[in-house]
């Protein structure tokens, strides 16, 4: 394996002022106070948050000022078993009551549709209208445990709805409303939910979408179902033959109460069911506990991404996507969330970032894709919107390219903190990611996130830096999901993270850690390349193909070739151009130059399309599998599966 020093350039410093004023340096000062020690850096309270691991998680509940019961020591028992660790066994909390405790005036969620609909929901009303769902879910015989799930656009009453199950300690599950009716009942058909939250339809690219009759279908091949609340947002008039359906509206009306009594929790009881992806087979059911993910988010939204009370906190995310149950958490620091569901390019590729600056955002996250597509389109925003409020941009879903940073600092704002971030379903946040008291450099995630004891391991588990390896974490924390739903034995739980290095989180990511301590990711392990048996990420192609004006974007394969493996490159090209050999020439110059001879694509071939998964990420594993001749088992967990069919049977990859 080959070592290099890796250091990138600064592009981006705090200053003192805003470095010192932050949650995370206030917590950090704390430490210093109640310990009598010295921490100055991020680099000495991460330290100190692993080598004083319970001390860390009892300061954070203390911090932050947790409703509930730590319970009698130890806080962690035991302290490092994956799985198996669990945080205040003895504790009592739950997730709604922290969300929703407090007197707060003014917004709690604001919600926009497209150009179509803006609405605000006030702290008071939250905490009516969740009490009125309660009353409901109760009447409705919903206990502890039962699930409850929504197939719904990203708007208020989902985040309604999830809170009133959490406060009576049923489990909440969600779909956003672009998928079909087989990627639903992949999902909700495993997990057998009692209660559905539903719409009409919703908003896209300026057009009303009806999903009606998808519903119907969903609701009929789902005989668990007692009720099935509907929630117009365009105002179809729709006649549901079936006393299972209920309209939201007269819900409020007949359950309406103030009055809530959240549920004694153990930290470790089921808050949220989440799945993967599915590319590959029927999606994991991951379950995710209720004090977990309220230890982990307090850690990031709180410390990481500075939300404070009447913060305005924004993540461009559908109800499919972990990110939108991370956006939630919000609520837990008394921030405003902002919720935008539709198209993030219209009526214009600005909406976003007008919709940011009118309502003075102060965190703001999207995907790596996005800003890609915004670069390749030199979308000029710095000029047009002043952001004056907007402090940090994050980014997460794939590897955010240097280039990426570039047109941050130079399109968008100058004097804004990047937040890259990794981690992902699997733990309902991250590994890695931004934090204030730090630099930006370019192209890296600025390091691992308190609480998280991240390194890159080799293939003989050796802990390693300035070179490319497996991201792991090598003690346990607070949101390793609790199982798989209906797994058997954990074996496969087992098998997801824990089958490459006894008792090590091994997340599958292919990275490497820098001279700085920070991390550049280079693509899914298992995606990555091996021509000539030499592992190549597939990030390290991508951003050097993304750089050439005539492509749009490319998916990257290692295709079985005559006893080895050879990298094979599919690209979407801009309107009016064709792969000519003089394109074909360029690409791979540009690669060679950019990446490495090794890099270089065998072959290139043009496509109309790149297939993405329902959260936007590029299906390298499904193109893989069509290319081998081999079934793709689940087509519904993409976005547009319908493009599968030009990467079969390719006469270029048979010579």
């Amino acid at each position: 394996m080959e070592k290099e020093t890796v250091s990138n350039e600064v592009i981006w410093s705090p200053s003192d002022k805003r470095a010192e004023s932050s949650q995370m340096h206030k917590f950090m000062q704390n430490i210093n106070k109640k310990y009598n020690i010295n921490l100055s850096s991020f680099s000495e309270l991460h330290t100190w948050s692993i080598e004083n691991k319970t001390q860390f998680w009892e300061l954070i509940w203390d911090f932050f000022g947790i409703i509930g019961s730590k319970g009698t020591n130890p806080y962690i028992d035991p302290v490092n078993k994956m799985p198996g660790s669990k945080f205040f066994p003895n504790g009592k909390v739950n997730y709604a009551e922290n969300m929703l405790s407090g007197n707060i005036s003014g917004p709690a969620i604001v919600f926009k549709s497209e150009d179509k609909i803006r609405k605000e929901v006030s702290w008071k009303e939250l905490k009516t209208q969740v009490a009125t769902l309660a009353n409901f879910l109760k009447e409705e015989g919903i206990v502890k445990g039962d699930r409850v799930a929504a197939y719904m656009p990203n708007m208020p009453e989902t985040v309604m709805m999830m809170l009133a199950a959490s406060s009576i300690g049923a489990i909440f599950s969600s779909a956003s409303p672009d998928f079909g009716v087989e990627g639903v009942l992949d999902r909700f058909g495993q997990i057998e939910p009692k209660i559905l939250l539903t719409t009409d339809g919703y908003w896209y690219n300026g057009k009303a979408v009806n999903i009606t009759n998808k519903v119907l279908d969903v609701v009929k091949a789902l005989p668990s179902l007692q009720k099935v609340a509907v929630t117009p947002l365009l105002g179809i008039e729709t006649q549901y033959n079936s006393n299972k359906f209920v309209d939201y509206t007269s819900i409020l009306e007949e359950y309406s109460t103030k009055v809530i009594s959240f549920e004694p929790l153990s930290l470790d009881d089921p808050l949220y069911i989440m799945f993967s992806s599915g590319t590959t087979g029927k999606p994991k059911c991951i379950v995710h506990s209720n004090g977990g993910i309220l230890l982990k988010h307090l850690v990031e939204m709180g410390l990481h991404s500075n939300a404070i009370k009447k913060s305005k906190v924004f993540y461009f995310t559908t109800c499919g996507w972990m990110m939108w149950n991370w956006l939630v958490s919000g609520l837990l620091l008394k921030s405003t969330i902002y919720l935008y569901d539709g198209s993030p390019f219209s009526p214009n590729p600005e909406v976003l970032w007008s919709y940011v600056d009118k309502e003075k955002v102060n965190f703001m996250g999207v995907s790596a894709k996005y800003i890609d597509a915004l670069s390749k389109e030199n979308i000029n925003i710095i000029d047009n919107y002043k952001l004056t409020e907007l402090e940090i941009i994050g980014s997460t879903g794939s590897p955010l390219v240097h280039e990426s940073f570039d047109y941050i600092y130079k399109a968008i704002k100058k004097d804004v903190s990047v937040a890259s971030l990794s981690g992902g379903t699997d733990i309902v946040g991250c590994f890695i990611g931004g934090n204030p008291m730090s630099v930006v450099r370019r192209g890296e995630i600025q390091g691992p996130i308190l609480g998280m004891d991240v390194h890159v391991y080799n293939d003989n588990g050796l802990s390693i830096k300035n070179e490319k390896g497996e991201l792991v974490c090598t003690q346990s924390f607070p949101t390793m999901p609790l199982y798989f739903w209906n797994d058997e034995n954990n074996e496969k739980y087992h098998d997801a993270y824990f089958s490459k290095y006894k008792n090590v989180w091994c997340h599958g990511d292919y990275i490497l850690k820098t001279e700085n301590n920070g991390f550049i990711i280079f693509g899914r392990s298992d995606a990555t390349l091996n021509p000539g048996g030499v592992r190549i990420g597939t990030a390290e192609i991508y951003r050097q193909v993304e750089q050439i004006e005539e492509v749009v974007e490319g998916l990257v394969i290692g295709q079985i070739w005559q006893g080895d493996t050879r990298v094979v490159l599919f690209v979407r090209l801009s309107q009016g151009v064709d792969l000519t050999e003089d394109l074909i020439n360029k690409i791979k110059t540009k690669i060679k130059i950019g990446a490495s001879p090794r890099h270089v694509p065998a072959k290139i071939i043009v496509v109309n399309d790149i297939p993405r998964t329902k959260s936007g990420k590029i299906a390298e594993l499904a193109v893989r599998d069509l290319v081998h001749n081999k079934k793709i088992n689940n087509e519904t967990a993409l976005a547009n599966p319908e493009c599968l069919d030009e990467y079969k049977n390719i006469k270029e990859l048979s010579f």
